[in-house]
């Protein structure tokens, strides 16, 4: 699954690893924050915005433990303890994320739609990243495919 021949594994390794310590220390920074400040944040909103507040806080530890999980596949792989083709199971895959609506950040605090906003982008770079990767797999798999029909056909 990740590479073809545009990202060696240096830069992967590099890569994997800057991202690893961003959504760690975002995790931390999360869990800090919504454990003890959001409370009094949420206590001060109305209840409906109450709700969506909670639901947020939630989707936040979703993304990071999603792009957690997967950067730790990676590293996996890049230790040797998952093989490259294994990384196409599902179960390697970045996790589905439910999106956040922008109106209902309005009325959060700032600190709150900084961690909000912030794992939205996180996990939209991940998934970037994936798909980045996974389509140089698939091109270098159409490629082997297409040499194949070639070398058959003569």
């Amino acid at each position: 699954m990740p590479f073809s021949g545009h990202m060696n594994r240096g830069l992967h390794g590099r890569l994997v690893n800057s991202l690893y310590i961003e959504a760690m220390v975002m995790a931390d920074e999360a869990r800090a924050y919504f454990s003890a400040q959001g409370d009094a944040d949420r206590d001060e909103l109305a209840v409906p915005a109450r709700i969506g507040f909670s639901c947020e806080s939630l989707k936040v530890t979703t993304r990071l433990m999603h792009v957690i999980a997967w950067l730790m596949a990676q590293r996996g792989w890049q230790r040797g303890e998952i093989g490259e083709h294994a990384l196409a199971d599902p179960k390697y895959l970045l996790g589905e994320a439910a999106p956040t609506d922008a109106v209902v950040l309005a009325d959060f605090p700032f600190a709150a739609r900084a961690l909000i906003e912030g794992s939205a982008d996180l996990y939209d770079r991940v998934a970037r990243l994936q798909a980045m990767m996974r389509g140089e797999r698939d091109a270098a798999e159409g490629a082997r495919a297409l040499m194949d029909r070639l070398e058959q056909a003569f």
